[in-house]
């Protein structure tokens, strides 16, 4: 027997043992890569890589070369990016919220919303940071900038996620100041938060590392904990020149809300540090006290039996069909095993069981509109999970509606009711959820596939994706566009993708989405998202 042949058939054995162990069959897709239209699906998902890793480079930039010389080098100051690197234990993981967030507003381009937010961990306990990036117009609030703040704070309450400030900010925006503070999801609203998530004991914890002015100094006031930084951290409601204007007093910035004034006058602040190193220490020293229990995830897995860069040949495709649906399963799922349920009934959702990194789950992934027969095979589904305490996972794809030919009253009021039904479901159920747009969400399916008006833990999106209350006919034209951004000379050139309200990067820019995931991430991200949201149930 040669060496290849008894490779393959221990490999065939050892499957046939893990499959039978977990008593789930393996799907079997494998894909033609000699497909003329695979081929051509590749060249789009290619261009649309490049397109992303160029827009992720200029958002991670911040201000550019001036905003950080400015940080830097005149006020000697870290990197936000930097700050994060000294915060979160050195082989976290970090699952970045909103890094387009800002981009080709209508008042001008403000990347990354000029605050950094995401998810990693602090001596193994998973924490959201919001950290000002003051290389961004001074690390001032836009109208955007609240969105997303508030945005970090729901993801917190979901997913039970202490909150950690990374405050150095000039304050609100003012000639903006109107689309800012009035309404109750506006600047207000990120305070009562604070106090409401602290009721729950989710941890508030502040570092104020530069200025925390005006409004925003309510933030570290606010907080459990809050640390100061000597010299260069401030925390006032008004400066040295409004209290000149309004008393003819002069005093200095530090007098007024430096560090040594908070820790030992006021009382605002908790902990006095010398250096930005030792604040970023205290603030790992003060999640080691919240004496919180950690969700521990399984230590092995098999991997698929597929190469995941699979999935961005697929993802290229201007329609997914439900074959894609399988072949993109097989790719995500632990050993590319599924139990399906209700197979024959319901041909437009796939619903089923399996396991990301060990971790049970609950997957639904529709290939068309929702029928009545798929919203009431989805609605017993969801209910059956939440009562098994399983996580659920939606892979949004509207792919090539079919029509019934049946018109009638009846029917559609039946199609109506089970989708009302299927919306209901997942809107109560109690466990996490976790929505992936894949192509396209048309219609009422981002109500069925719980879009982002349903708040699942975490709603992400692939880039060729487009959402919309109406059926897009055809992508061409996007892919079109795409093909002639090889090579852009500068980020002006990619605003018209910005221009479409129903593309996933014009929804990125205000989030309305969590982020644009590369296609062959896809596993290891939805696997991290799964283990942040399992924690809210300890």
């Amino acid at each position: 027997m040669t060496t290849m042949l008894k490779s393959t058939l221990l490999k065939s054995i050892h499957l046939k043992s893990f499959c039978r162990s977990l008593s789930f069959k393996a799907l079997s897709y494998e894909i033609d890569y000699n497909d003329p239209e695979l081929l051509k699906a590749e060249k789009n998902s290619k261009q649309a890589e490049h397109v992303l890793r160029y827009l992720s480079e200029f958002a991670k930039a911040g201000g550019g070369a001036k905003g950080i010389h400015r940080h830097t080098v005149i006020n000697k100051k870290l990197l936000v990016r930097d700050r994060l690197k000294l915060l979160f234990d050195p082989d976290s993981p970090f699952l970045e919220i909103g890094l387009f967030a800002g981009l080709f507003m209508d008042y001008g381009t403000i990347p990354t919303a000029s605050t950094v937010t995401g998810i990693g961990k602090i001596h193994g306990q998973f924490c959201i940071v919001g950290a000002n990036d003051a290389t961004v117009k001074g690390g001032a609030f836009y109208p955007i900038t609240v969105t997303k703040q508030i945005r970090m704070q729901q993801l917190a309450l979901l997913n039970r996620l202490t909150c950690i400030y990374l405050v150095d900010s000039g304050g609100a925006f003012l000639p903006l100041q109107a689309d800012i503070f009035p309404d109750r999801n506006h600047g207000g609203r990120a305070f009562y938060n604070e106090a409401v998530m602290s009721s729950l004991r989710i941890p508030q914890i502040a570092v104020v590392c530069g200025s925390s002015t005006a409004g925003g100094a309510y933030c570290p006031t606010m907080a459990e904990e809050a640390i100061i930084i000597k010299k260069s951290g401030v925390i006032f409601l008004g400066g040295p020149p409004l209290v000149k204007a309004a008393t003819g007093e002069i005093v200095s910035e530090q007098d007024l809300g430096g560090a040594l004034m908070h820790c030992s006058v006021s009382g605002c602040t908790d902990y006095f540090a010398e250096c930005e190193e030792e604040a970023f220490e205290m603030c790992r020293e003060s999640v080691v006290t919240l004496n919180l229990h950690q969700y521990s995830k399984p230590t092995s897995f098999h991997e698929p039996l597929y190469s995941q860069k699979d999935l961005l040949l697929i993802s290229g495709k201007d329609c997914l069909s439900k074959e894609d649906m399988y072949v993109i399963l097989s790719r995500i799922l632990d050993g590319s095993m599924f139990k399906e349920f209700k197979t024959k009934f319901g041909s437009n959702l796939i619903t089923g069981f399996g396991f990301i990194h060990g971790i049970l789950v609950g997957m639904l992934a529709n290939c068309s509109a929702l029928t009545f027969q798929d919203a009431q095979k989805g609605a017993h589904f969801i209910q059956l999970c939440d009562k098994r305490n399983i996580p659920l996972c939606f892979l949004q794809n509207s792919g090539q509606f079919e029509d019934s030919g049946d018109s009638s009253v009846n029917y559609l009021n039946d199609i109506l009711k089970c989708r009302a039904k299927m919306v209901t479901a997942h809107s109560c159920s109690k466990v996490p959820k976790i929505t992936l747009c894949l192509s396209d969400c048309f219609g009422d399916d981002n109500f069925t596939m719980c879009g982002w008006p349903f708040q699942p833990n975490f709603f992400l999106s692939w880039p060729l994706a487009h959402i919309s209350s109406r059926k897009i006919e055809s992508k061409s034209k996007s892919f079109e566009f795409l093909n002639k951004l090889m090579k852009p000379k500068s980020i002006d050139d990619l605003e018209v993708l910005f221009e479409n309200n129903t593309s996933v990067f014009s929804r990125a820019s205000h989030m309305l989405c969590d982020g644009i995931i590369s296609p062959e991430d896809t596993r290891q991200v939805l696997a991290l998202c799964l283990e942040i949201a399992l924690n809210k149930n300890l």
